[in-house]
């Protein structure tokens, strides 16, 4: 079988999107002959067991865009269009393009089409998007692909189209390091994209009321954003007497990332909304607890008992932060091993790369 994936960046500072199709490929690109199709970018990803093709991704090279896609359709000729991402021109037109050659196409929004992402610009840029181009890419998708039950519920609710299949993000679980003590080490985590949605202000409230019981803790903060938001978030920091607790590391990778990871007492991302939440799974398979919200579908941080699982806002995190603090260390190396268990069960990379494949044929055969 033959598959194009289009995906307009995967360059490190595309988030959790450029680390699931780096994730993906790895092991897809072992079931079939993978491509794919992206812009050129600054510092990508490395991405194996597939052919990368680079094409211009932005609408002003629209021409040219349309004629390089095109003629790589008709060179592979392949089974399945899997395209990623919502909002963007390109990710709407290379699939129309793709369908009114008659290949089927299998849209990934990848969380953009939450409740909380469609509501933030709503009428200055989210309505005219849907009205030129986004809602008919949903109605028109073969096959929609939510990563978790929470996604999908939220899909059928915009009543575009009920063709949705769930295939959750993989962990590359067998090349991470787990931890292998659970001393605490007086260190606090977050790290993903430093973005709003990301409700990174939460977690400086609740460390501010918590001051006291922190003493001597770092909280992390590591990532990549917009400068001027990491400006209001240090200022905020500042304002809340908490600066000299708050490290933000910028972003980091490999080794560094992965070190982070295993230091922390507990990894936190206080998010209002995620499809998925990959950094959530990569702590988990490092052995760290999690604390995250009810904007994710990390349920199971509750039902295995391997972190909490959350309402959204100050308080909620002030709670489970507090919670945190009262666990012993055994109680911790616990809920680690739970939430190893729980990855390397569900979500390790080669059982997801499997569970797409399979809908690729699904989807090839009607």
């Amino acid at each position: 079988m033959k598959v194009i994936h289009f995906i307009p960046s995967i360059d490190r500072t595309s988030g959790g999107v450029g680390a699931y199709m780096q994730l993906l490929s790895k092991e897809l690109g072992k079931l079939c002959e993978l491509h794919i199709v992206t812009s050129k970018s600054e510092n990508p990803l490395p991405v194996e067991n597939a052919t990368l093709h680079y094409i211009p991704c932005n609408i002003t090279a629209y021409f040219k865009m349309k004629k390089e896609w095109i003629s790589l359709l008709n060179t592979i000729h392949p089974d399945i269009v899997h395209v990623n991402c919502c909002w963007l021109p390109c990710s709407a037109f290379t699939q129309k393009w793709a369908q009114q050659l008659g290949f089927k196409v299998i849209l990934s929004p990848h969380g953009m089409l939450e409740p909380w992402i469609i509501s933030r610009n709503y009428w200055t840029k989210k309505l005219p998007a849907l009205l030129l181009y986004q809602k008919s890419a949903v109605v028109n998708a073969d096959h929609i692909h939510a990563t978790a039950r929470s996604e999908k519920e939220n899909l059928l609710k915009l009543g575009y189209n009920n063709k949705i299949e769930i295939v959750a993000n993989g962990i590359d679980v067998d090349s991470i390091v787990m931890k292998d003590n659970w001393e605490r080490k007086k260190k606090i985590l977050f790290l993903s994209r430093i973005h709003v949605k990301k409700g990174i202000e939460f977690l400086l409230e609740a460390t501010a009321l918590l001051k006291e019981q922190l003493t001597d803790y770092t909280i992390n903060i590591a990532g990549e954003g917009d400068y001027d938001y990491i400006v209001s978030l240090k200022n905020r920091a500042q304002e809340l007497g908490i600066e000299k607790m708050v490290n933000f590391c910028g972003g980091v990778y490999g080794e560094m990332k992965w070190k982070l990871f295993r230091d922390a007492d507990v990894f936190i991302l206080p998010t209002y909304s995620e499809n998925f939440g990959i950094v959530v799974g990569e702590a988990l398979a490092c052995g760290t607890p999690v604390i995250t919200t009810k904007g994710t579908p990390w349920e199971e941080l509750n039902t295995e008992h391997c972190g909490w699982w959350t309402e959204i806002g100050t308080d909620a995190t002030f709670n489970a932060l507090k919670d945190f603090l009262s666990l012993s260390k055994d109680e911790l190396m616990n809920m680690g091993n739970n939430g190893r268990k729980l990855i390397k069960n569900k979500y390790s990379a080669p059982i997801i790369a499997q569970n797409m494949f399979l809908l690729y044929k699904r989807t090839f055969s009607k």
